[in-house]
């Protein structure tokens, strides 16, 4: 069955050009329901009032990274199965095992293509349709 595209989206980054990337390919892909954070923190907050179907975090901000963000959303029972991917521009082994040892459901390599995009979406939820 397709994913629906009525699923509530939060892009997390602290570079607001980043946002808008990922706003825009999640657009070109049919989804609508996008919220942005430029923070792990404001975002831990936002996921806390609304019940998002998909976060997409980038790895370094401050004051929160995004691997904190995916613990304290792995540690709390009512987000721990919340599909997570958490996108960086370093590809480093040990930045791969840390985020897969803190639960995130994929991992994208900065910069990224919206067929990228797709397929780890695709891996996470299912069939994009």
């Amino acid at each position: 069955m397709a994913v629906s595209r009525e699923l509530s989206i939060l892009i997390v980054d602290d570079y607001r050009t980043m946002l808008k990337i990922v706003r825009g390919l999640l657009q070109q892909l049919g989804f609508r329901d996008i919220d942005e954070a430029t923070d792990g923190q404001a975002a831990y907050g936002m996921i806390q009032n609304k019940p998002y179907g998909l976060v997409i975090s980038d790895w370094n901000m401050q004051p929160m990274t995004g691997l904190d963000l995916l613990k304290k959303v792995r540690s709390e029972p009512n987000t721990a199965a919340l599909p997570f991917i958490m996108v960086t521009a370093e590809a480093k082994a040990e930045n791969v095992v840390a985020a897969r040892q803190a639960g995130v459901s994929n991992y994208i390599i900065k910069p990224f293509t919206q067929q990228v995009l797709r397929q780890k979406m695709s891996a996470v939820l299912g069939d994009l349709g």
